[in-house]
């Protein structure tokens, strides 16, 4: 099977390394994810990934909290994570690099855009922590700016619902699901895929996103391999 993109970055939330617990690690489910994206990896696949951190830390639940100071635990959240995948995708022999926005030397390189560019040429995995480095901008629209940044072909936003619906699949039985969308009807139709900021930087940049749903990981090997699943988004 020949890939459709050669260059992604691959979002992956806090909660969906957590397996049904929701909170913490589930080694045997970060496990699985992993040899999806080692697969994706030894067929040519250039993969970065942007880690979420909801599965320790979730900042806006606080009501007493500031603000800055509460998304900056989420970063912290989020190099954990980092940490996490990388550890597992070592143990499966992929070349391995983590990078956070904010600098933590001891543990991980800071984001250098071309260091990373460089890294996935060298066909490493590059995991990408602590969200954009500032306060008040969510991961996924970290994963916009990188995925912009390095000149991606693709944005995969990993969720648990296997594409974008009108509505909460879970609640509403009669959910449509779209096939294909614009970021421009996604911000206009206040859809449920990623916060405003994120959509807006990928419409603005001509960025593509395939939503898909990561109850099999597999899903992530299949979306490189560019076979019809999920949602596709593009302007």
């Amino acid at each position: 099977m020949d890939m459709e993109f050669k260059r992604i970055v691959l979002k992956l939330s806090g909660e969906a390394l957590a397996g049904d617990a929701k909170i913490g690690l589930n080694h045997d489910v970060i496990a699985e994810i992993c040899k999806s994206v080692k697969k994706c990896s030894d067929a040519g696949v250039q993969v970065a990934i942007v880690v979420g951190g909801g599965n320790f830390w979730r900042g806006r639940s606080s009501d007493t909290m500031d603000r800055a100071r509460a998304d900056h635990i989420g970063m912290l959240a989020t190099a954990m994570n980092a940490l996490a995948v990388s550890d597992v995708l070592e143990s499966m022999g992929c070349d391995v690099r983590v990078q956070t926005a904010i600098t933590m030397r001891q543990v991980a390189e800071p984001y250098i855009r071309g260091k990373a560019v460089s890294h996935l040429e060298k066909g490493r995995i590059v995991i990408m922590g602590c969200g954009t480095g500032n306060p008040f901008f969510s991961t996924d629209t970290a994963a916009a700016l990188r995925a912009v940044e390095i000149k991606a072909d693709v944005l995969l936003k990993a969720t648990l619902v296997d594409g974008v619906y009108d509505k909460d699949p879970h609640k509403y039985p009669d959910a449509k699901k779209y096939e294909k969308l614009t970021f421009t009807q996604v911000i206009g139709e206040e859809l449920a895929v990623m916060d405003s900021t994120a959509a807006a930087m990928c419409r603005d940049n001509n960025m593509k996103m395939l939503v898909f749903d990561l109850s099999d990981p597999e899903n992530i090997y299949r979306a490189c391999m560019g076979e019809n699943i999920g949602t596709f988004i593009s302007d």
